[in-house]
């Protein structure tokens, strides 16, 4: 924080000056060892704002998966380079300018200087650092490398939030071309249909069914426009809930299984996420089944955490951990449960596990790049659909229109 200070020096002389300090004792001690008499100390007032500032950011403010991977790097060079661990957060605390992770960063300075564990106080802040980050940072505590463990979660972390964007970039496309034509669409209905509609009133022209609808919707958004947006916004943010809900997931994540060129893409990724999760943790030294437990909060799909829970049950009870993937090839491909198999027998699970994680991951990199190209196809037939329904409706009266004035 920025203090004023007004203080007398050992020649009687009084002076002002501003300093940067934990908080107002910690510069009236300052003074005191330079030989001076401190007489007060205030707060400058903009200070006082950004003080209100930071508490709103460290109460609603968000840290970023690039943050966090910077975060793990920096942390990890500086163990090396012989630095404490205190020394090191109190040094990322201060570099930091996201005040939300200054304010979690202080938080996990205060308890290592208690005696607690990093680990400890990650653990305090689990919307931030996920049981897969605290668990791994735990065991290279206890088997003495925490720097090479930091490094694997950063790459990890790394890898995760690459694969996230590629999906995401893909998938934006279609998803911008279907808003516009969504919008296109509104502003027809609400500017457009009316218009028609007077016309083929004064005409008295018998409307099909399909026209008729149209119609009645177009008079809708057009007369009661605010209601309707409620509307919308209200299905929509329902439906997402719905789909989120326990009853309704398991049926969204099928569909999402069985789409075109979307259901391979999300199997690949599945997998991916599942072999480098357990690659990471079992290298690290977690036990396999708690491994398994922190693999079932990375996936999203309840079809693939059915499989894990199933994975556990097995090697709790002395099966082999590729038995369980090895019956599910219609989810996790044949060369998984083989390469695990592999892996068991030899002692290398941990890098056979990467080995598919990278072979998927690069999978998934070519696939996104050419997802557009296969997606384009199907945007054009639904819009064409779409167009192509809303054309006859509104013209097959017209030619009505035709026939009577003949």
């Amino acid at each position: 924080m920025i203090f004023n200070y007004k203080a007398k020096s050992k020649t009687g002389e009084i002076f002002e000056g501003t300093t940067d300090a934990v908080d107002r004792f910690a510069v009236a001690r300052e003074l005191a060892l330079q030989g001076n008499m401190p007489l007060s100390v205030t707060t400058e007032l903009n200070q006082k704002k950004d003080v209100v500032n930071d508490l709103f950011q460290k109460i609603f403010g968000k840290v970023k998966m690039s943050e966090k991977i910077i975060f793990t790097r920096n942390l990890s060079g500086m163990l090396k380079a012989g630095l404490s661990l205190s020394r090191a957060v109190s040094v990322l605390e201060k570099q930091t300018q996201n005040p939300a992770f200054s304010f979690i960063l202080s938080s996990i300075h205060k308890e290592i200087d208690k005696g607690e564990s990093l680990s400890f106080g990650l653990a305090k802040f689990p919307k931030v650092f996920s049981s897969l980050f605290v668990s791994m940072v735990k065991a290279g505590e206890e088997s003495g490398n925490l720097a090479g463990s930091l490094i694997e979660i950063g790459t990890n972390l790394e890898k995760s939030n690459s694969i996230t964007k590629k999906v995401k970039g893909a998938l934006m496309y279609p998803g911008v071309i279907m808003s516009v034509m969504v919008v296109i669409g509104i502003l027809m209905l609400m500017f457009v249909v009316p218009t028609l509609s007077k016309t083929f009133t004064e005409l008295g022209v018998d409307l099909p069914a399909s026209t008729r609808f149209i119609i009645n919707i177009g008079n809708l958004f057009s007369s009661h426009p605010f209601y309707l947006l409620l509307i919308v916004v209200g299905i929509v943010i329902g439906g997402f809930f719905f789909f989120k809900s326990k009853v309704m997931k398991p049926i969204f994540d099928k569909i999402i299984l069985h789409l075109p060129a979307i259901g391979t893409l999300a199997k690949e990724l599945n997998t991916a996420r599942t072999a480098r999760t357990l690659s990471s943790l079992i290298s690290s030294g977690v036990p396999i089944t708690r491994a398994i437990e922190i693999t079932e909060d990375v996936v999203q799909n309840v079809y693939y955490k059915s499989i894990l829970i199933s994975a556990k049950e097995s090697i709790e009870k002395g099966a082999p951990f590729s038995e369980i993937f090895k019956k599910h090839t219609e989810l996790y491909p044949v060369m998984v449960g083989e390469m695990m198999e592999v892996g068991e027998e030899t002692g290398k699970l941990a890098d056979m596990l990467l080995e598919i994680a990278l072979f998927y991951e690069e999978e998934i990199d070519n696939k996104t790049k050419n997802l557009s190209t296969i997606i384009e196809p199907i945007l054009m037939v639904i819009i064409g659909a779409g167009v192509g329904f809303f054309a006859i409706s509104m013209i097959s009266p017209m030619y009505s229109i035709m026939d009577n004035i003949k």
